[in-house]
């Protein structure tokens, strides 16, 4: 009997690093399938495992929506109360919240609802004082030294635990979904210390948002599952499909947003996306966002922390201003990518990347530094947003609602007609031009540093800044000009026309389409952070401006950009390939190299192999009839040679160096007194992908990115005349647009 008749370990697997072959994983996962389905009809108890294998998946799913909405729960809470630490202490119990410290206080008054005495600043605390210049100073240190505390235990648990947590994580779990490996990245020891991590950083006031490492988590959650379950762990393919259902868990629980989570993994982060991977990513997303609104973090029965409703519908007039946001979302989307990237490149270049600590603290002292004094910086950028979303009632005491009301006012709480702006509008309006300005810059060199660090977030404090301002604009020109011909048909005196707040959702809208190009799933996961249907029009029309404008000045969004400048192996599907090459010219090996290495069918010793595996660093070797008629019979992997040798020495009598390895059905004819043959054939791929040497590289890039190869045989009338790999196609193709091919670096 052939030893390989029974599987020996680790076959089948990739080492660190490479890119796994679709097509195998598929053909692998239908062969496991078959023969479920045909065992199941034998007993009773072998259909009962094959009902289990059919339910795994959906099973794994549910695990993953549990764990990634308790986890996101969590975080939220604790982000609510390390903010409020670093301005004072809940005395009754210190865990609490500013604002849980007072719901539990029988002396609070709804005015001073922010004002109880169970909440003390540090001033307070420390030495009795809450007004005045040196309380001012001990707040305004004690906020600075909590921020840095907490910035500095991030970077360090990042550095010394796992490297990998570090970032947004998108740009890696996109390269990964592709089908590249990179081990450890979605681990178990990434995924305690990013969700840690994430809470420190937050707390700390840096720029950055938590939406994007969630995705990372929820990831995490779903490579820890599929290892449970033979049917994904064992299978890179099918376990791709799991974790493209975790991504949209990540979403929905980022934003509160199930269905815009599904749309955003199909979108934005997916590659290879079948229909039960939709069901599943929609089903993960459906517990995770009910686990997460089990959990109620904010306290007020929604999944995130700015939903807003409005009641004023828009006019045609105003999609003028909401395009223009769109437009400024663009512009800003391209001038952020192009800063960081340039940034960040300086980081990995300079010696700047030799110390990341340094860098943490030093920008966490200037945020602090600056934030501080402005009351729009110094807040959590959540409760920033959710400010500047927020329509103004009659209940509100924020300054941006402080407008000068007509005494005589007998109107419903929630129809306020529109009024002359107050001296608190005009402070707010240049506090949030100063918050901007600090906040565009800022960004720029806190997204990339060796902390957990999302963009969602920034995107839309940006957006919703510019936004809030242009809303307030419109509105006292159409209450003090109201006589215009754009206003006269909609906006009498005495009602209530624009509403500032859904120009800052808009602007935020922009924003964030502007720096990751998202169209479909931006717009729906707007909408369901607000629960208004009638505003999904503005909503797209600044979403499809932002991506045009964007879209102008260079094809690719801040993730792509990243995954360029880390010299991913990724092929964009998103990518056009217009020149007219052939394969013959990609192929390897070109004129004046060395001839391909290959192996023959059944005229090389065991040692021979071992000489060609050891000399060479390829993933794989084609095998042949003869050196001499080089016509095609297969493809055998590196890692599985390797493995099947190993073996057979240890478990198969009479292998020796000299032993004759062969892939035909029959041994070779050999002298009486030769060692034992090796038979391999059942580790040959008998199906290699081929082209042949004049097919159009349109075509082969069509076919990699389609199949999801890892390398392609060119042959001409069935003789083999060499090998492309994805590096040779992502290296052409780089070539070809005026790019340093080199910067494909993969490891």
């Amino acid at each position: 009997m052939d030893f390989l008749d029974e599987p020996f370990p680790d076959v089948g697997t990739y080492e660190d690093f490479h890119t796994i072959d679709w097509l195998r994983e598929k053909s692998r996962d239908t062969d496991r399938h078959r023969k479920i389905t045909s065992k199941s009809k034998e007993s009773i108890w072998e259909f009962i495992k094959s009902l289990l294998d059919a339910w795994s998946g959906w099973v794994v799913m549910l695990l993953i929506g549990l764990l990634a909405g308790t986890l996101a729960g969590v975080i939220d809470l604790a982000v609510d109360w390390m903010t409020d630490l670093k301005e004072g202490v809940c005395l009754s119990a210190f865990w609490y919240s500013h604002e849980q410290c007072c719901w539990t206080s029988s002396e609070t008054t709804f005015e001073d609802r922010d004002k109880c005495p169970l909440w003390q600043k540090w001033s307070e605390l420390l030495v009795n004082q809450s007004e005045g210049a040196s309380a001012y100073i001990l707040n305004y240190l004690m906020y600075i030294l909590w921020a840095l505390l907490f910035a500095f235990l991030a970077v360090s648990l990042v550095r010394v635990f796992a490297p990998y947590a570090c970032g947004s994580g998108i740009p890696e779990i996109k390269t990964i979904l592709s089908g590249f490996i990179i081990r450890g990245y979605l681990g178990k020891w990434t995924l305690l210390i990013k969700t840690v991590t994430l809470v420190l950083v937050v707390s700390s006031g840096l720029s950055l948002g938590k939406e994007g490492p969630l995705v990372h988590v929820a990831c995490c959650c779903g490579n820890f599952f599929s290892s449970l379950f033979s049917k994904y762990s064992k299978n890179e393919g099918k376990r791709r499909e799991v974790l493209s259902a975790a991504a949209a868990a990540g979403v929905s629980v980022a934003f509160g947003a199930p269905i815009g989570g599904v749309l955003f993994s199909l979108e934005e982060v997916s590659y290879y996306f079948p229909l039960k991977t939709l069901w599943r990513s929609f089903f993960a997303a459906l517990v995770a966002a009910f686990t997460l609104r089990s959990i109620n973090p904010f306290g007020n029965s929604r999944l995130v922390l700015f939903y807003v409703e409005y009641h004023t519908p828009w006019y045609m007039a105003e999609l003028f201003p909401f395009i223009l946001l769109g437009v400024f979302g663009g512009l800003w989307g391209t001038l952020f990518t192009r800063c960081n990237i340039a940034w960040c490149r300086r980081r990995k270049t300079t010696r700047l990347g030799k110390y990341p600590v340094l860098e943490v603290i030093v920008v966490t002292t200037i945020t602090a530094i600056i934030a501080y004094p402005n009351p729009y910086t110094r807040q959590s950028t959540s409760e920033l947003i959710s400010e500047l979303f927020n329509d103004c009632g009659a209940l509100e005491s924020s300054q941006l609602c402080d407008y000068i009301n007509d005494p005589n006012m007998t109107r419903p709480v929630d129809d306020i007609p529109d009024r002359p702006a107050g001296v608190g509008v005009y402070t707010a309006m240049w506090q949030l031009a100063l918050a901007l300005i600090f906040k565009i810059v800022i960004t720029i060199f806190t997204f990339g540093m060796k902390i957990p660090s999302g963009l969602f977030i920034p995107s839309m404090a940006v957006g919703a800044m510019a936004g809030r301002m242009v809303g307030i604009g419109v509105e006292q020109l159409a209450y003090h000009h109201h006589d215009w011909i754009i206003f006269r048909n909609w906006c009498r005196p005495g009602a209530d026309c624009v509403t500032p707040g859904l120009y800052a959702m808009v602007g935020a809208a922009a924003c964030l389409g502007g720096v990751t190009r998202m169209t479909v799933s931006l717009v729906v996961i707007m909408f369901e952070l607000t629960g208004g249907l009638e505003y999904i029009v503005p909503l797209m029309a600044a979403a499809v401006t932002s991506k045009w404008v964007a879209d102008a000045f260079g094809k690719e969004g801040i993730y792509e950009a990243h995954i360029h400048l880390n010299g991913y192996p990724f092929l964009d599907v998103k990518d056009e390939f217009t020149h007219r090459t052939l394969a013959t010219d990609v192929m390897r090996p070109r004129r004046g190299e060395p001839p391909l290495s290959v192996l023959t069918q059944d005229s090389m010793t065991v040692e021979d192999v071992e000489t060609l595996i050891k000399e060479t660093d390829y993933n794989g070797f084609p095998v042949v009839v003869s050196r001499d008629s080089e016509r095609l019979i297969g493809f055998a992997q590196r890692r599985e040679l390797i493995l099947a040798i190993k073996n057979a020495r240890q478990r198969q009598e009479g292998i020796v160096s000299n032993s004759i390895m062969y892939f035909t059905e029959e041994p070779p004819e050999l002298p009486a007194n030769s060692p034992h043959p090796l038979k391999l054939r059942r580790i040959l791929n008998l199906s290699p992908f081929t082209v042949t040497d004049l097919t159009p590289m349109e075509t082969v890039v069509d076919i990699f990115r389609k199949l999801g190869l890892r390398q392609c045989l060119v042959t001409r009338s069935g003789r083999l005349l060499g090998i492309i790999t994805k590096k040779d196609v992502l290296r052409h193709m780089a070539q070809m647009a005026n790019q340093d091919p080199e910067s494909i670096m993969f490891n």
